[in-house]
């Protein structure tokens, strides 16, 4: 359900999750919890970001959904996917994007957890690369689809088959595995991606680019250069761009942004925000680095450097205004209600008088 009274900031704190859902066996679709979205399932125009926990292989039971697609990031553990076109492991630093309609079932080998962005009504694909060209940002290459597999298997005692339609879930058995294709062809697949491979693009000079350059997939809206959800991540790479405050500025965005963390400590925000954690900031409110970055920054001397090594963070950015679900906001009992209090300790640096007018440049 979405609640309709909704901080602006919001931060679901990510190492508490670890000890929710886990302490009981739980498979993919008991510890599949919505945490924020936006638009409608029935007209097909819409997004919702989940957070998913499991610490049980699905076994004689598998997923799919009527919906939309699911871009699966995992944050801890790696999943064993098996789908009608084959067999996928994906781990953490890797994502795969799962169409809409596709019958899938995971294996786990811990405790595991991550993200889920699901888009109703479009499908993935790549951005637009404009003047960078042919090469840059995610290649093509770089993208797994699985070699065909199946299982001829009788399952008498029922083989459990999980629907999502329109966000409600609904079972049915029947006697044999759903994985029984022999073969396909085609291009409507699931795919997997691998992080390490995205070719950072950068400004070498000074200012900013547009963060766009980060952009992995993109699920394109009617609506020319404005997307339903962009997947964007900010990966390891170097800082060179002189007269500038390097961080992530200062801002207040037309999209909604969602941001998580899969490993590492994310530049704007070393110290309170963990992986497997979240935040959202809503359309045209102000946010930016914390206060302990902004000092940082500004005292740092401009040589180049090295960003996010050991780091990877990422971002669900939407043009629609995404509300949040009872569940993030009080049954997950995860919300950090002092998320705000990060840029408290920011000062006014305004020195008017530093310059002469009369003087030179």
């Amino acid at each position: 359900e979405d609640n309709p009274d909704i901080e602006p900031w919001l931060a679901i704190k990510g190492e508490v999750l670890a000890s929710f859902t886990f302490s009981s066996p739980a498979g993919l679709s008991q510890g599949l919890h919505t945490l924020c979205g936006a638009g409608d399932i029935r007209s097909n125009n819409g997004l919702a970001v989940h957070i998913f926990l499991c610490n049980t292989s699905m076994g004689n039971r598998c997923f799919y959904n009527s919906d939309g697609d699911f871009l699966i990031v995992p944050q801890q553990g790696k999943l064993l996917i098996y789908t009608e076109f084959g067999k996928m492991l994906v781990q953490p630093n890797e994502i795969c994007v799962i169409q809409r309609g596709m019958r899938f079932s995971i294996d786990v080998f811990e405790e595991t957890r991550g993200y889920i962005l699901e888009v109703y009504g479009v499908h993935f694909e790549l951005p637009d690369l404009g003047p960078i060209g042919a090469n840059g940002l995610a290649n093509p290459r770089d993208f797994l689809i699985p070699v065909a597999w199946y299982e001829d298997r009788q399952v008498p005692s029922g083989y459990t088959v999980i629907n999502k339609y329109q966000g409600k879930l609904f079972a049915a058995k029947q006697g044999i595995s759903p994985f029984n294709v022999v073969a396909w062809h085609g291009n409507y697949t699931p795919y997997k991606y691998n992080l390490e491979n995205f070719m950072v693009i950068n400004s070498v000079a000074f200012d900013h680019a547009d963060p766009s350059i980060f952009t992995v997939l993109t699920a394109k809206s009617v609506r020319p250069g404005v997307a339903i959800a962009d997947f964007v991540i900010f990966p390891p790479r170097w800082g060179v761009a002189d007269k500038t405050f390097r961080p992530p500025y200062y801002h207040r965005n037309c999209m909604s942004e969602f941001m998580g963390l899969i490993k590492g400590h994310y530049e704007a925000k070393e110290g309170g925000f963990l992986p497997g954690g979240g935040s959202l900031h809503s359309p045209m409110t102000p946010h930016g680095p914390d206060a302990d970055c902004f000092e940082k920054a500004s005292r740092a001397k401009l040589a180049p450097e090295r960003v996010a090594d050991g780091t990877m963070a990422f971002m669900f950015e939407s043009s629609l205004s995404m509300a949040v679900t009872k569940w993030g906001l009080k049954t997950s009992n995860c919300l950090d209600e002092n998320y705000y209090t990060c840029w408290e300790p920011l000062k006014s640096h305004f020195t008017p008088d530093s310059r002469n007018p009369a003087g030179p440049d």
